[in-house]
């Protein structure tokens, strides 16, 4: 039994539980705590598929003793007194999805979080659901359109971990939800919401991350995945073509990425004379640094730089009760045959 993990407790009935999984962040917005973070992602093979060695040279002597202080500073201007603004909504969104699926189902589906880097780990959200009993476990990664350098990453996350245990549970895997009804019914809800209370702008941006060209030239369904939700959620909003865009933020590197890009388009826009824009992220389940620092501080402000006047960030999905229940659809829709 030398190197395999078996759960503290000894399972006595088939219990299903559910890993809902996020990117992650830093234990604290400090520097080492950053550059630590910053670590784990950048060697992810799933993310950067740069041969090993000229990459690990390029990461350890330049890019991180500069990214980390950066970042740091970056992460210090959304931090909250419950920390990491990731975190603590993912948190929140899994005691809110537990409670939604055991009153739907009628029977206790626990509930837990991992995070694909930093704490708490997907092995950590994995054996805390074994230990609790389940035998029957629904990874469930909120990222909406499936990409390998999300998706795929967390799966491997999890065989890794796996690969350890002497005894393995049954496992089932959300790989997206880019097109989903109850999605796209959720996303429309948040901004109708918003625009009741706010008004609405000239124009809707629908800014989704960013990923390298050569990774969806290579196979990754993403960008079609992304247009699949741009194009239904307008559709569900009754807009016309010239009322919303869609673009790709958070580029990285000097390759060339997914065009067109958020932070351009916004300059763009305001100085061909458009106004007010609201920007929303469908592919942020719970709002985080890409989200509250760069969309609505920095590109905000590149907006406004360049003569626009209104600038709106229509905040993620978070655990607002209509994000809830569409994720606990989806959920039980998956775990048919094991409730």
């Amino acid at each position: 039994m030398r190197g395999f993990w078996v759960p503290r407790t000894r399972v006595t009935q088939f219990r299903t539980g559910i890993l809902i999984v996020n990117l992650g962040s830093p234990d604290t917005p400090a520097p080492r705590a950053v550059r630590r973070y910053l670590r784990q992602f950048l060697t992810d093979p799933r993310v950067i598929d740069a041969p090993r060695l000229p990459w690990s040279l390029l990461l350890n002597l330049i890019i991180l003793p500069i990214r980390s202080r950066r970042s740091a500073a970056r992460y210090a201007r959304i931090w909250t007194s419950e920390g990491s603004p990731l975190i603590a909504i993912t948190s929140r969104l899994a005691v809110a999805l537990e409670e939604a699926i055991t009153a739907r189902t009628g029977q206790p589906v626990p509930v837990t979080i991992g995070m694909r880097y930093g704490h708490p780990s997907v092995a950590e959200g994995l054996r805390t659901l074994a230990e609790a009993g389940s035998r029957r476990i629904l990874i469930l990664p909120l990222f909406p359109q499936y990409s390998a350098a999300t998706v795929g990453s967390i799966t491997d996350a999890a065989a890794q971990e796996l690969r350890r245990w002497r005894n393995v549970p049954a496992i089932r895997t959300i790989a997206g939800y880019a097109a989903d009804p109850r999605y796209i019914a959720a996303l429309t809800s948040s901004i109708r919401e918003h625009w009741h209370t706010h008004g609405r702008a000239e124009r809707l941006c629908l800014s989704f991350h960013g990923l390298p060209q050569r990774y969806a030239d290579a196979g990754d369904p993403y960008p079609t995945e992304c247009t699949t939700t741009a194009s239904a959620l307008a559709q569900e909003l009754g807009l016309t073509h010239d009322a919303w865009a869609m673009t790709y933020q958070s580029r990285f590197g000097r390759g060339r990425w997914l065009e067109p890009s958020t932070a351009p388009t916004l300059e763009r826009w305001a100085r061909e004379g458009l106004r007010s824009v609201d920007v929303v992220c469908p592919g942020f389940a719970t709002d985080c640094l890409e989200t509250l620092g760069e969309i609505a501080v920095e590109n905000h402000a590149i907006f406004e730089a360049a003569g626009g006047s209104s600038f709106r960030y229509i905040p993620a999905l978070n655990d607002r009760p209509v994000h809830v229940q569409a994720l606990a659809s989806i959920a039980i829709d998956t775990l048919a045959g094991w409730l």
